[in-house]
């Protein structure tokens, strides 16, 4: 690996920048020298190293991720302005599978959990109000003043509204993932216990919340309808204090490490995302799968132009099935929208050094490692197969780590070469492309994969993200929740009433 650019495939047509070049500067590459021909070129970005004609594709990871829209010269900066999408319309999709077997021996590595009564294992023990519906966000506040006042110091993870704007008119779909996605909170492993508040008169009342719910334990689940008491505050604290007495009793046990179900999200991607994080994070995805644990891959958008890759990992013609039909359903729900299906990369993305689609796709889908696919999951349906499972949700950060967390995930791995402060309501590791941005926002950031570009090899990174990760189950508190910023996003589709 040279110390300025890497070439990721003997393949490419380009090299990518590790460090900010100059008009004039001389890089070697094959036995060859280069003259940067671009002024300011910066980390993370491309540049030729073959003239590359117009109409030509532009080679990175060995594939096309554009065409040339006018000849680019060797030593030229390849980016947008010279640099287009091949993606267009719709493609009919081959089931040619091709898996893969991971050679990664069993650690028996363990970790300190909460054994949940059903079987699940949280990494957290929190005490939280889901609201059936907006209206009742600021009763629910009042309630967790109030307990905080009389318990400043307790002896739980945390305590938290999870405020919204849903559960009242919506129709269809959005009413319907509204119910899914709440119920999957309430259900969540992460929480010891949940307080189910109500107003009375909305969309989704209780009594058919309850039917997506299931079997739930009384003692820690218990709800309120505001207008069918006095004093729903006075009411509401009494419920969450004897919740609180139950779950306050709870300790952590030692659980095998395939108990993990653990969520892949990028945003804020740069240049060097599909060189350091998301190869480091899947990297960890299989050897988690190896294990017996489990991991979800979902920004559906950001799956188009490597979504082939996935389908030829696909554990059999149903699961293939299932890809195809996740993909082609986002390419519907654009279009039926009229918008376009392929607007993408984001103005951050670009300034990072990601040109098109293909280019960001290609580095997103690398979270998912090289493991079969063994499932696809609907919006807010929860993990059914131990494994490589794909998500339906979309690529803005906050409603697909609450997708993630909905579907089980007790964690989320997050990387980004941008940098980004928010958190899920479920631990959201940041993991940053490069060391500038990890020195820069330390008070963001949590674990550093642009050491992999500064020597540090790959599978001793794997084992640092390993023990990071274990540590942070066993209570660790990540930088988001040291801020206090942990919120859910529910995605919607359709009108308001």
């Amino acid at each position: 690996m040279a110390a300025d650019f890497i070439k990721i495939n003997a393949l490419d047509n380009v090299v990518i920048a590790l460090k900010n070049f100059s008009q004039g500067e001389v890089i070697e590459i094959d036995n060859q020298q280069i003259i940067i021909l671009s002024a300011d070129i910066p980390s993370g970005h491309k540049i030729a190293v073959n003239t590359i004609p117009e109409g030509e594709n532009i080679i990175k990871y060995g594939v096309p991720i554009g065409h040339a829209i006018k000849e680019i010269k060797v030593g030229e900066h390849v980016h947008v302005q010279n640099t287009k999408t091949n993606l267009s319309g719709t493609i009919a999709y081959e089931f040619n599978q091709k898996l893969n077997e991971l050679a990664i021996k069993n650690q028996d590595r363990t970790f300190k959990g909460f054994k949940r009564g059903n079987g699940d294992v949280g990494i957290r023990n929190e005490l939280w109000i889901v609201p059936t519906v907006g209206c009742v966000n600021g009763q629910a506040d009042q309630i967790i003043s109030q307990f905080k006042a009389k318990y400043p110091a307790t002896d739980i993870d945390n305590v938290q509204v999870f405020r919204h704007s849903y559960g009242c008119s919506q129709l269809g779909d959005d009413h319907t993932n509204t119910q899914k996605a709440l119920a999957d909170l309430i259900n969540h492993p992460n929480a010891g216990g949940v307080l189910v508040m109500g107003l009375g008169c909305e969309n989704n009342q209780i009594d058919h919340l309850k039917k997506f719910i299931g079997e739930y334990d009384t003692d820690r689940v218990k709800y309120i309808v505001s207008q069918d008491v006095e004093d729903e505050v006075e009411e509401g604290l009494k419920l969450f204090e004897e919740i609180y007495e139950i779950m306050r009793h709870d300790k952590r046990e030692d659980c095998p490490i395939s108990a993990l179900k653990i969520g892949l999200k990028c945003g804020g991607s740069d240049g060097l995302s599909g060189i350091t994080a998301n190869p480091l994070v899947g990297a960890f995805s299989d050897f988690l799968i190896a294990q017996g644990g489990t991991t979800i891959l979902t920004e559906v958008p950001e799956m188009f132009g490597a979504e082939h890759l996935l389908m030829e990992r696909a554990e059999s013609k149903e699961v293939f099935d299932k890809t195809v039909s996740l993909i082609n359903n986002f390419k519907e729900y654009y279009m039926k929208h009229d918008l376009p299906v392929y607007e993408n990369p984001s103005p951050g993305n670009k300034q990072g050094g990601i040109t098109t689609l293909e280019d960001k796709s290609l580095g997103c889908t690398q979270k998912g490692g090289t493991a079969t696919v063994v499932d696809v999951l609907s919006y807010a349906e929860r993990i059914k197969k131990n494994g490589l499972n794909l998500l339906s949700a979309p690529g803005n950060d906050l409603v697909a780590a609450s997708a993630l967390g909905f579907s089980g995930c007790q964690m989320v791995l997050f990387t980004t070469g941008r940098g980004t402060p928010f958190g899920s309501f479920v631990p959201t590791m940041k993991i940053s492309t490069n060391t500038a941005l990890f020195e820069k926002k330390r008070n963001w950031i949590d674990f550093n994969a642009g050491k992999l570009v500064e020597g540090t090899p790959m599978d001793e990174l794997v084992q640092d993200l390993l023990d990071e990760i274990i540590t942070v189950s066993e209570g660790k508190k990540l930088k988001h929740e040291l801020s206090g910023f942990k919120e859910i996003a529910i995605f919607k589709t359709g009108i308001t009433l």
